[in-house]
């Protein structure tokens, strides 16, 4: 299975390269094939290349339309099964969610459908969960729709929230979680044991081989 990661301007693409950890190391048997940014010298994309991935510039423009044509016309060419999101901080455009319904996959570093929504990313959020008086936390990896952070959930894991966290050691303990949250879940979209059925996830159990099969 062929996988297109779409990056923001500025991060430093841990979740990307997660994701490009499980493909290589067999977790996963799909390959990353392509990485979608906005800015060719963006962080994620240069730590991409380097690693021999394709990049690929694909600038929001004025006209949205325009916009969800390129992003289309490069995942067509490049026979993408999954999107996965890693730091996109926008909205995809509903052209794209539609042609790929069920098949793009988004991690956001809380417990869904808590503390998400336009502009609840990265520190904002953990800043909201101790605010709340939250005493766990965690991060959610879900399929994509035309909402923000939201769509059917795939899988959750939890951590503690201390009594002496700030937004960034809630950060710290959050992030190997969602790189292993993510990894899991394409591991097990590639493996087809993700079933969506009336607006939520089913985890199929795994195959096993019959004897003699």
């Amino acid at each position: 299975m062929r996988i297109a990661v779409m990056v923001s301007g500025h991060g430093r693409g841990s979740n990307m390269q997660a994701i490009i950890d499980a493909c290589r190391n067999g977790t996963a048997d799909a390959a990353v094939a392509l990485v979608l940014g906005v800015r060719d010298e963006a962080p994620a994309m240069v730590r991409a290349r380097e690693q021999g991935i394709e990049t690929l510039v694909v600038r929001p423009a004025s006209d949205p339309a325009a916009y969800a044509a390129q992003l289309l016309g490069a995942l067509e060419t490049q026979s993408i099964g999954l999107v996965c999101l890693a730091g996109y901080m926008r909205l995809l455009p509903a052209e794209v969610v539609r042609a790929y319904r069920g098949r793009i996959l988004n991690v956001h570093p809380g417990l869904l459908p808590l503390f998400g929504g336009k502009g609840m990313f990265g520190e904002h959020v953990h800043r909201a969960v101790l605010g709340s008086g939250m005493k766990v936390s965690g991060c959610t990896v879900h399929m994509v729709d035309e909402v923000y952070d939201h769509g059917p959930i795939v899988l959750q894991t939890t951590v503690p929230v201390e009594e002496d966290d700030t937004p960034q050691t809630l950060a710290a303990r959050v992030l190997p979680q969602e790189h292993a949250a993510y990894a899991r879940a394409v591991a097990l979209f590639a493996a087809g044991r993700i079933l969506l059925s009336d607006g939520r996830v089913r985890i199929l159990p795994e195959r096993t081989m019959e004897p003699g099969g």
